[in-house]
């Protein structure tokens, strides 16, 4: 073996031990977060303040509305604080963000996707980084795990009209776990290095002995949430490349735990509150099986980079810091994409062919493996629900999950929600191309590498988009008005109608009473199951999206 593979593969391994460890008290912590009949004081504060009563459960229908609704008052108020920047403290002289940008950027951070198409550290001032960007990345997160919640309940509970009270739900995702893992990260995070300042600026001396003046501000504190709550969004464009976000393998890695810890837990979560643990477990098998197949193609393609300065840097490291090296360059690309995250310690657009294949197919597959904060849990319970209905049909067993009966309403509903964002992807690339007024605006201002590559950038973009990722092939210049225009709906869309067709999937559960277990019924924790899971996940997605992939990433990659 390489000697300069050994420091990936501990990487690794030391990931592995270290969500072993945190997966079954951070899930039940979280299990017992959402089951307990007592409020804190400050969650008490907070229900007075936003007027609600937490005794008070909904029903799905205003579940939604209330997911709605803050999601419209987040987009208000984060575009409003960018266009009003030259006026507010902290704003380092930074003038107001242009129209067009301010609304991307607030429907990109408040549909937990955080795409960026400007440079944080030259756009936006130190008060619309914290109460702006900082605010909606501990709510979309929060707002994600409520969802899965949501959808939990709905499975465990018996003729029930309400699926819990969003604003519960929200207050505690975020005072009982999003806060105090934040902080403690944020501690760890400038323990090792990363910047934690008000200062707009320092001085540095070059390594040729000038003197150099670099930007500084609160970056520990965004980091910690950016990560564990699958944000995405860095404070200065290299992202978590920049030795101040990122300085060592170290940080690397904690910032890959960051990433997996919530969406990894909350299947023990799922376990515990529907009473059979054992099916958490087979959720979390069947995100383990698809994660580790993405990170062992994607390390072998980049560590066998071809050509001879591939061959003698010991892998494609075009792209890559040296202080990661390949295998923690792709260890941190599949656990970005395979969450909901974006966040990057390396450029995907400088991956081998193939290799920028596997981060977009990490998305396509719906980012379930394990997925975003709660996004994650939900999407691969929707695919649990069709791989039941299938084997249904298939061997003539009863479509039962978890004594739920699976009817023409949830399969019409479950059928939607896995089409929304390939539709977004699809027609947002389609017709980046199929107008020619789009189509010249894209190949005249946008596109840096045309040809295979340049529709490989574009639908990279709109998969990132739709799928609330983040990430980018950077070689697209996405600040046109057009990609503003159109990633930003596709951003919103593709957040807010799955979680709306989640919440009515969770309360159609709700409603039906418990189908008992018979010789019929489909066994949901053992590993055949896990396999057929598996199977549904990645046929839907190769079905859904091969034609394009073969006229961009394959095709690019077989020349």
């Amino acid at each position: 073996m390489p000697a300069e593979l050994l420091p990936g593969l501990a990487q690794t391994a030391a990931l592995v031990a270290v969500l072993a460890l945190l997966w079954r008290p951070v899930g039940d912590w979280m299990a017992r977060v959402f089951t307990s009949t007592h409020d804190l004081a400050i969650e008490r504060g907070a229900y007075r303040l936003l007027g609600v009563d937490p005794a008070r459960e909904q029903s799905w229908q205003s579940y939604a509305k209330s997911v709605l609704a803050i999601s419209l008052v987040g987009v208000l108020l984060l575009y409003g604080l960018q266009r009003l920047q030259a006026l507010l403290p902290l704003s380092l002289g930074q003038p107001a963000v242009p129209e067009l940008l301010a609304a991307n950027t607030a429907a990109s951070f408040v549909s937990n996707t955080n795409w960026q198409s400007y440079s944080p550290e030259l756009t936006m001032g130190h008060l619309v980084q914290l109460g702006g960007l900082t605010v909606q990345n501990f709510v979309s997160a929060a707002v994600g795990i409520a969802v899965a919640i949501a959808l939990v309940r709905g499975l465990s509970r018996r003729r029930a009209e309400t699926i819990g009270s969003f604003w519960v739900d929200l207050v505690r995702a975020s005072v009982r776990i999003l806060l105090p893992l934040a902080g403690i990260a944020a501690l760890v995070l400038v323990l090792g290095g990363v910047v934690q300042a008000l200062s707009p600026y320092g001085a540095a001396t070059g390594i040729a002995g000038q003197q150099l003046t670099v930007p500084l501000g609160p970056v520990a504190s965004q980091e910690a949430i950016k990560l564990a709550g699958t944000n995405g969004g860095g404070f200065f464009n290299a992202n978590s490349a920049h030795p101040f976000e990122n300085p060592a393998a170290w940080t690397s890695l904690v910032q890959t735990v960051l990433m997996l810890l919530i969406p990894v837990a909350l299947t023990r979560t799922f376990g515990t509150m529907v009473g059979d643990r054992r099916q958490g477990l087979a959720i979390l098998g069947a995100m383990t099986a698809i994660f580790l197949a993405s990170l062992t193609i994607l390390s072998i393609v980049e560590s066998a980079g071809l050509g001879t300065a591939p061959g003698l840097a010991g892998g494609a490291m075009e792209g890559k810091e040296v202080r990661f090296g390949v295998l923690g360059t792709t260890l941190f690309g599949t656990v970005s994409t395979a969450t909901s995250t974006g966040a990057v310690n390396g450029m995907h657009d400088s991956f081998t062919a193939f290799g920028g294949l596997l981060p977009m197919l990490n998305m396509m597959l719906g980012e379930v493996a394990p997925g975003g904060v709660g996004s994650g849990l939900y999407g691969m319970l929707v695919l649990a629900i069709i791989a039941v209905f299938l084997s249904g049909l298939l061997v003539g067993r009863s479509p039962e999950y978890l004594g739920k009966r699976i009817g023409p309403r949830e399969m019409k509903l479950a059928s939607l929600m896995i089409l929304v964002t390939p539709t977004l992807v699809l027609a947002g690339t389609a017709l980046s191309f199929a107008i020619p007024a789009v189509r010249a605006s894209v190949e005249g201002e946008s596109l840096w590498n045309p040809g295979l590559h340049g529709l490989s950038e574009v639908l990279y973009a709109f998969t990132s988009a739709a799928n609330n990722n983040g990430s980018a092939f950077a070689g697209l210049t996405a600040s046109t008005p057009w990609f503003t225009v159109a990633l930003g709906i596709a951003m919103l869309l593709g957040r807010l109608v799955p979680i709306v067709l989640v919440l009515a999937l969770a309360g159609s559960f709700a409603r039906q009473g418990a189908a008992p277990a018979t010789v019929g019924t489909l066994p949901t924790h053992r590993p055949l199951f896990v396999g057929l899971l598996v199977g549904v996940t990645v046929i839907v997605t190769a079905l859904t999206y091969f034609p394009i992939l073969t006229l961009g990433p394959i095709a690019e990659g077989l020349l």
